[in-house]
C-alpha cells in the first residue's frame, strides 16, 4: 500500500468521523462511496471494510461525548443495538448474494430517498 493511499484513507476516516459525529450520519454514507469511487474497491469489499471499521469502540468514543451532555438514551441505544446485530447478520447474508450493480443501486436509492426526505422535512423537533 502506498503512502498516498494510507494518507487518503486517514483523511477519509477523519472526514467520516467528523461528519458522523457532527450530524449523526452513518460513516458508511461517506466511506462506502469513496472506497468504491476513489480507491477502486468493489461495492461488497467497501461495505465489508466499512462494517469492520465501524466497530463498537469507535462509535463509543463519539457517543461518550454526547452522553456527557445528556444526549444519549442508553435504553433506546441498547435495544436498537440488539436489533442491529440481528439485522446486520441477515442483511450481510442477503447482500453477499446480490450483484455489485444491484447493491450500488440500492445504496444510491437509499441515499436519494433519505436526502429528499430530510431536505423537505419541515417538522421542528
Amino acid at each position: 500500500m502506498s503512502i498516498s493511499t494510507i494518507i487518503g484513507l486517514i483523511v477519509l476516516g477523519i472526514a467520516a468521523g467528523v461528519l458522523s459525529a457532527l450530524v449523526g450520519i452513518g460513516g458508511g454514507i461517506v466511506i462506502v462511496p469513496v472506497l468504491v469511487m476513489a480507491f477502486g474497491l468493489s461495492q461488497h469489499t467497501a461495505q465489508g471494510t466499512t462494517l469492520a471499521m465501524l466497530s463498537f469502540p469507535v462509535a463509543l468514543v463519539s457517543a461518550w461525548n454526547y452522553h456527557k451532555q445528556g444526549m444519549v438514551d442508553w435504553k433506546f441505544a441498547i435495544i436498537i443495538c440488539l436489533g442491529f446485530i440481528i439485522g446486520g447478520y441477515f442483511g450481510s447474508n442477503i447482500a453477499l448474494t446480490l450483484s455489485p450493480r444491484i447493491i450500488k443501486r440500492v445504496f444510491a436509492c437509499l441515499m436519494i430517498v433519505v436526502a429528499i426526505k430530510m431536505f423537505w422535512d419541515t417538522r421542528k423537533v
